[in-house]
């Protein structure tokens, strides 16, 4: 009851930020329908979905922390979508901290399409020992089981991680240069992960 009350109280702050373009949407799909124009009924509501998923974004950024320990966000170049750039439709939100050669990067995808696979990997013992390589290490972030990859550049020498943590349809990856397992995960947990679940399911 208590995930019901906050989903409906995040969705009436974000539709109030932007009710006139929810309201001119959604009188375009009801119009376009009455008049059996489907397919402007169908794009009408694409555009409405597609507002409420960058106003949620926007929301998102909000909570998000202004600083991942002494890397500072960069706030020109977030960067918040409702088409996922170019994958399915749905959430899409970026934000790097930091700077060359010091670069966190943390991106949240509704319904990626990696979901599958990192599920099969988290959830499936036998099919993620048979996906899994070495340089791959399954942890839990805040309670919800995460997928740790080690990777290292073999041009500066450097190791890199990404850290992906899948929260029910929504994926919240962490990419950090030249770190460690325990500075991932540290930053990691400076993300309100639950949060975002709620309001970007």
């Amino acid at each position: 009851m208590k995930k019901i009350i906050i989903t409906i109280f995040y969705s009436c702050v974000i539709l109030s930020g932007f009710s006139q373009d929810f309201a001119k949407n959604m009188a375009s799909a009801k119009s376009s329908y009455s008049s059996g124009k489907l397919e402007d009924a169908r794009f009408a509501m694409e555009q409405l979905l597609s507002d409420l998923d960058a106003a949620i974004g926007k929301e998102i950024l909000k909570m998000l922390p202004a600083q991942m320990g002494s890397l500072k966000t960069n706030a020109a170049d977030d960067n918040v979508t409702g088409s996922s750039a170019g994958f399915t439709a749905g959430l899409y939100v970026h934000r790097t901290y930091g700077t060359t050669p010091k670069v966190a990067a943390l991106e949240i995808v509704n319904n990626s399409p990696l979901m599958n696979s990192i599920g099969a990997i988290l959830n499936t013992p036998l099919m993620g020992g048979m996906m899994k390589n070495e340089n791959q290490k399954v942890l839990k972030v805040q309670g919800y089981k995460s997928l740790l990859t080690k990777n290292l550049d073999s041009d500066t020498g450097k190791t890199n991680y990404e850290l992906q943590m899948p929260l029910n349809n929504t994926l919240v990856t962490l990419k950090l240069d030249d770190t460690n397992e325990a500075e991932i995960t540290g930053f990691a947990n400076t993300i309100p992960l639950s949060k975002i679940a709620q309001v970007a399911q």
